[in-house]
């Protein structure tokens, strides 16, 4: 039997973790707005929020941070047996397991170029999740590119440099020549989102890995999807969110170091901790 893989949210990244999993798994979705979830194929589309649940054996939260509370107030009488992971930035495993109590929660943090199967994805482990679960979470992750398994309190640096990378990517190069992007990007790009990386705390080894792989990912969607930079800017740069405040910083002339950190202290103030 396929594991059955429930997905509340139907955005971005919602849609591409269905996109890339529905072959593998018996997936459902739901999200409020139905016009996000009409003409899908390959999934199940939920009526509600509590029946999808009930038909799941995974949790997918991939709703807005203001959602978040209404849905976890709606699951927790019927979460207590299921895997929940959430998307959700600045959302901390401890805030989710206050409000479920003692339910197995996975954090997971990944970016946009999931969509072309060229994502990063951050995972960290709640306190009563265990190392099955973990693996679980891992083994569905990696459709959709490359996992790390991180520290919690290493997860708002990894939403400045992976979540939000590919909008200062976009940035970057979307006044420069195509045929240019890749020489930029190895030359100057790379190593200065590599530094940026390394001023919050990542080792220059997985800095480097990342760096790279944020510009092949971000690549590999805007070829995939036929859409320029600008398209995919807008796409990582939630209103109010970590990409803007550092893509605020750059249009001013700042630089990557200082718009990581700009994506990082963004995190900080939207984070629900407790």
């Amino acid at each position: 039997m396929k594991k059955r893989i429930g997905i509340v949210g139907f955005g971005n990244m919602g849609s591409a973790i269905a996109a890339r999993i529905r072959h593998k798994y018996r997936v459902s979705i739901f999200d409020k707005d139905e016009q996000k979830t009409k003409d899908t194929r390959g999934v199940r589309v939920a009526g509600d929020i509590p029946g999808l649940v009930q038909q799941s054996d995974v949790v997918i939260l991939a709703v807005k941070p203001q959602d978040f509370d209404i849905v976890l107030n709606e699951i927790k009488s019927m979460v207590k047996d299921k895997l929940i992971i959430s998307i959700a930035a600045g959302i901390t495993t401890a805030y989710i397991e206050k409000v479920l109590s003692t339910v197995k929660v996975i954090r997971v943090m990944p970016n946009l170029p999931a969509r072309a199967g060229q994502g990063i994805s951050f995972l960290s482990k709640g306190r009563f999740a265990t190392d099955k679960d973990l693996n679980t979470a891992l083994e569905l992750f990696r459709f959709l590119g490359i996992s790390f398994v991180l520290n919690e309190d290493m997860m708002n640096a990894a939403t400045a440099v992976s979540g939000s990378g590919p909008g200062f990517w976009c940035h970057k190069v979307e006044n420069i020549p195509r045929n240019e992007w890749e020489e930029y990007s190895n030359r100057f790009f790379i190593p200065e989102l590599t530094l940026a990386a390394e001023s919050v705390k990542f080792d220059k080894k997985l800095a480097h890995v990342l760096a790279e792989n944020i510009v092949r990912g971000s690549l590999a969607t805007v070829e995939a999807w036929h859409i320029e930079p600008a398209e995919l800017k807008k796409q990582v740069a939630s209103r109010g969110g970590t990409t803007e405040a550092g893509l605020e910083v750059l249009s001013k002339g700042g630089s990557l170091t200082q718009a990581v950190q700009a994506a990082v202290k963004r995190a900080e103030e939207l984070s629900k901790k407790e």
